[in-house]
């Protein structure tokens, strides 16, 4: 995998198969034993080449979101840093409305802390007061996440180079500003039928939300893909994710910011 040319064969490779996987709703093999082991700019050269896919279709680029905000899923895949991926409109489900089982492949629910935001960051090193003044106001969220390689079995490059393995997100419907809750102590409790299945706070997510926004302006500002005005951010989780069941509806309530809803469909 030494040779570039043979990189490059790999990347358009890996990000073929992850395209036909989303395409059949069928899921693949991991990508990683395609790619130069732990070299997380070809797995991100690979969700690079599926973003100009997707926005040369007509998707519509709508923010980013954050992952592997938690320093032990970090570990668990033994690595030090987050990662993020794009976030496009269709991902986008309304507050409580019903989600098919059948748009996500191999569905897992998380709740965040999302930051919009009134202003382009276009530094080259945004700092944690640039990001503060750029954000608009904050909501609660609902990331569906999903993974195109078979039964979960990923590593760093494999996430990576499924987009984060994004799927879907909620967002709540009040705004609120940063100045209406703390955004490190802030409490999140998920719940279904009445049943406590996650709880967290914005300290587990990078030990501030925010934190995770700042890392995430400098690494888009490095890969020339700044974040903008009205961008949509969602910033890591603040507890375990869960396993979506079919029928069931989650409802995250995190302190100072309200609640939002996931329902999902009977099968």
């Amino acid at each position: 995998m030494s040779d570039p040319f043979s990189n490059e064969a790999a990347i358009e490779l890996a990000a073929r198969k992850l395209y036909v996987a989303t395409e059949e709703r069928n899921s693949c093999s991991p990508v990683r034993d395609e790619l130069p082991e732990l070299d997380l700019n070809a797995a991100y050269a690979v969700q690079e080449l599926n973003t100009i896919k997707a926005l040369e279709s007509g998707r519509r680029l709508v923010g980013r979101k954050i992952g592997l905000t938690s320093k032990a899923v970090q570990a668990q895949l033994g690595v030090d840093q987050p990662d993020f991926g794009m976030l496009f409109a269709d991902m986008a489900m309304a507050d409580g409305e019903v989600i098919s089982m059948d748009l996500v492949l191999q569905p897992k629910i998380e709740a965040e802390v999302a930051f919009i935001l009134s202003r382009d960051l276009l530094m080259d090193e945004p700092t944690t007061a640039d990001v503060i003044s750029a954000i608009d106001y904050v909501l609660p969220a609902l990331e569906i996440v999903g993974s195109r390689i078979k039964d979960w079995d990923i590593n760093i490059v494999d996430t990576i180079a499924d987009n984060a393995s994004s799927g879907l997100f909620v967002l709540g419907n009040e705004k609120r500003s940063l100045t209406d809750f703390d955004s490190r102590l802030c409490g999140m409790s998920m719940e279904v039928q009445g049943e406590v299945v996650s709880t967290g706070a914005g300290a587990a997510c990078l030990g501030n939300p925010i934190n995770a926004v700042t890392w995430l302006a400098r690494e888009m500002a490095l890969r020339n893909r700044h974040l903008r005005a009205g961008d949509i951010i969602l910033s890591g989780a603040l507890g375990p994710m869960v396993q979506v069941q079919p029928g069931q509806t989650y409802t995250a309530r995190i302190s100072g910011l309200g609640s939002v809803r996931a329902s999902f469909s009977d099968v």
